[in-house]
């Protein structure tokens, strides 16, 4: 009977420091737009390349979500800086 309130503590423990470790490890994210067709795309900081090939430009500041990014971009689709 001792062993089930021991595992549910060890079982919380450990979720709650998977859920602590997750917004830590949160990378910055960048909006490029491809000059040759105005396409915009979501650029992920933590890869360790640039992108290929080097047409574009940097739209955006950096910023900190993909959540962010994505509204970014949507904003940007609406006024007609990115085309798809």
């Amino acid at each position: 009977m001792r062993r089930l309130p021991i595992a549910c503590a060890a079982l919380a423990v450990t979720i709650s420091a998977l859920a602590a470790a997750g917004p830590a490890s949160a990378t910055p994210y960048h909006l490029i737009r491809w000059q040759d067709t105005g396409v915009c795309q979501i650029w992920d900081q933590s890869i360790p390349t640039v992108p290929w090939p080097s047409n574009y430009a940097v739209v955006s500041e950096e910023l900190p979500t993909f959540e962010a990014a994505f509204a970014y971009k949507t904003g940007l689709l609406s006024n007609g800086t990115c085309s798809f």
